[in-house]
């Protein structure tokens, strides 16, 4: 079959929770076990343990920093917790040439790590190959795993298929050649009856110099991978059971989203929503592949679909995320009032200093924008106080609510500022997006006013699009075997 039509291939994407240690890798044998023996070809794309990639990153500072012994302790310590779960799930003769491989890539990391001290430098280019051995180290060992657990499984390299430009760090994906090499390298595996295991977030040049795609680069991975496949569906395996209506946390009776729209998951993964990065989707829209959001601690349950058009809601809500460690600057034009191209001068500082606005509120003399609270701020004060008065304020938090048909609610926002009539609100945005209401509240307000919008917009769910029976079950049941009762179309 060629790639132009797999409706039976599904890619499983497995976060670092679920492959946290020998335990966490047997449940998510479990689950591809379950699709296989459903007749489904599967590739599975999986991040580093849970905590690797931060211990990576902090032997990298440490080795920039020129603290080699320290570096080289934290690479010592990872060294062992990865031989010691490679022992729990793999036997002889097998587990010796997975040690072997694991020796062998600690052996080169800590030259690196060597390298990077004796030269005090730490490179965004070296970095990135630091902070690759997570996903290079766990997808050998989830690879041999599923192996010894009789599920074919195989690794693949996945710089021998995301092909990326130099933009180290946050590497940008050549999706052309995606497609070519994965029909090069993951297609013969998969007719072979083989489970491809490839390690998510890392890439690579033309030149096969190492990138990594950055944050939620695992799940752009697995959806990259769906796409140069068609798969016929992406699953986002984490520790939760699907999307929430809100943060468990802070709301208690939070309900499990049944189905949401592409559009809908991607306003919500950047407002603050914790379980899928807005890239990840993408490629999944491109093609109308269908994502899922499931469980690994709770395979049974059916999560979240999210697909092209979701089906009418009764609710003019889906969700309500929060995005915290905000600041709100004040840009008041005293000296180019109506002047051309003071807007552009205004986000051109910000484009200096490669800081996102996530929201923009004007009036005839000023503008107030919203950033993620950072240490550039000072920096771009300074440099905006040269065409405008300059003010900002710290600790504030942005509440973003989500609904298909927002518009079409009338008397929406009142009921909206009703139910936070407490609350004093700073910023108001909803024009620019159909589906979007954004309001920006000082932190200490906002788990507050979440729980008393919750109570007002999902005391009567509608049970078609919200799972009644599962507020807030963020653990799930025990580990079961079942695999999700999905249908992949």
């Amino acid at each position: 079959m060629s790639t132009a039509s797999r409706p039976q291939l599904v890619v499983m994407k497995f976060g670092g929770t679920s492959v946290e240690d020998a335990a966490a890798i047997r449940r998510t044998a479990a689950v591809v076990r379950g699709r296989r023996e459903k007749g489904l070809e599967a590739v599975v794309v999986v991040s580093a343990m849970a905590k690797v990639t931060d211990t990576l990153l902090a032997a990298a500072a440490a080795a920039g920093n020129g603290d080699k012994s320290g570096a080289l302790a934290l690479s010592a310590r990872l060294r062992s917790r990865h031989l010691e779960t490679a022992g729990e799930l793999v036997k002889q003769p097998q587990l010796n040439a997975l040690l072997n491989h694991i020796q062998h890539d600690f052996d080169h990391l800590d030259d690196l790590l060597r390298g990077i001290a004796a030269v005090g430098e730490l490179t965004p280019r070296t970095t990135d190959n630091v902070v690759s051995y997570g996903e290079r180290l766990s997808s050998q060992i989830v690879a041999a795993a599923f192996d010894a657990a009789g599920i074919k499984g195989t690794h693949l390299d996945a710089r021998h298929c995301i092909v990326t430009d130099d933009s180290y760090g946050k590497a940008v994906p050549n999706e052309t050649l995606i497609e070519a090499r994965l029909k090069e390298h993951a297609l013969p595996l998969i007719e072979q009856g083989l489970t491809p295991v490839m390690g998510g977030f890392i890439g690579a040049n033309e030149k096969g110099v190492t990138t990594t795609l950055g944050r939620g680069g695992s799940d752009f991975s697995a959806a990259l991978v769906g796409g140069g496949l068609h798969a016929g569906a992406i699953e986002i395996w984490t520790d939760v059971n699907g999307i929430m209506t809100t943060d468990p946390r802070i709301c208690a009776d939070a309900l499990r989203v049944k189905t949401i729209s592409f559009e809908e998951a991607a306003e919500l993964a950047y407002f603050g929503a914790k379980v899928l990065h807005p890239a990840t989707i993408l490629p999944a829209v491109q093609q109308n592949i269908p994502v899922f959001v499931l469980n690994s601690r709770n395979a049974a349950n059916e999560g979240t679909r999210i697909s092209a058009v979701a089906p009418p809601c009764r609710s003019p809500f889906k969700c309500i995320a929060v995005k915290k460690k905000l600041t709100i600057v004040d840009i008041v034009a005293s000296r180019m009032l109506m002047t051309h191209g003071y807007l552009k001068a205004v986000f051109d500082v910000f484009d200096k200093h490669k800081v996102v606005i996530d929201m923009v509120s004007t009036s005839e003399v000023s503008i107030s924008v919203t950033v993620d609270t950072s240490d550039k701020l000072p920096q771009i004060a300074e440099d905006l106080s040269k065409i405008a008065d300059v003010k900002y304020e710290s600790n504030k938090a942005l509440v973003c609510l989500v609904g298909e048909d927002i518009r079409g609610h009338a008397g929406i926002a009142g009921k909206v500022f009703t139910a936070i009539g407490h609350v004093n609100v700073r910023m108001i945005s909803q024009g620019a997006s159909e589906i979007n209401m954004s309001f920006m509240i000082e932190e200490d307000d906002a788990s507050e006013a979440i729980r008393s919008l919750h109570s007002t917009f999902f005391a009567d769910p509608d049970p078609n699009i919200f799972d009644l029976d599962a507020r807030a079950n963020t653990t799930g049941a025990p580990p079961v075997n079942e695999p999700a009762r999905i249908t992949v179309q």
